[in-house]
């Protein structure tokens, strides 16, 4: 298997990273969020993945290509247009909005989207298009995984 081109500590603050996703988890509680983290299971998605029908998910971003600071204008610029791949990809209904943020808050948080129903392959090369190191995908066992794309 090929060495990846992300630094070591790149890796490290992508897996302490925290990827928030905005979204009703019980009718009962109202809207929540669920808080994903990588190699961690996850009962909120397993509990997403029941409702919608859905058995995998993507979390992605298009800001800040291969790890370089753009300003706030690029970044929502970019954002944009993942979201209208992302609606032909999926749809609009299975489009949800969060962000990826650094607990300690050395790394700007990141607009980000989960789209469910968008297999492995398809994420991987979204998140190539849009010039990311590494994506985050869960399949059906609602355990967000690390997905290094360089």
């Amino acid at each position: 298997m090929p060495q990846s081109k992300i630094t070591g500590d790149l890796v490290a603050a992508y897996r302490s990273a925290h990827y928030r996703v905005d979204q009703q988890v019980d009718h009962r509680t109202g809207p929540g969020a669920i808080i994903l983290r990588v190699d961690q299971y996850s009962e909120p998605l397993s509990q997403l993945f029941s409702a919608s029908g859905h058995r995998c998910t993507a979390f992605i971003t298009a800001c800040n290509p291969f790890g370089q600071i753009q300003s706030p204008e690029t970044n929502r610029e970019a954002c944009a247009h993942l979201f209208g791949k992302l609606r032909s990809l999926v749809g609009p209904g299975r489009i949800i909005e969060g962000e990826g943020f650094d607990p300690s808050g050395k790394w700007p948080a990141e607009k980000s989207f989960i789209a469910l129903g968008l297999d492995l392959e398809a994420s991987c090369a979204l998140g190539k298009e849009f010039g990311q190191n590494a994506i985050v995908w869960a399949g059906a066992d609602a355990v967000p995984r690390l997905i290094l794309l360089r």
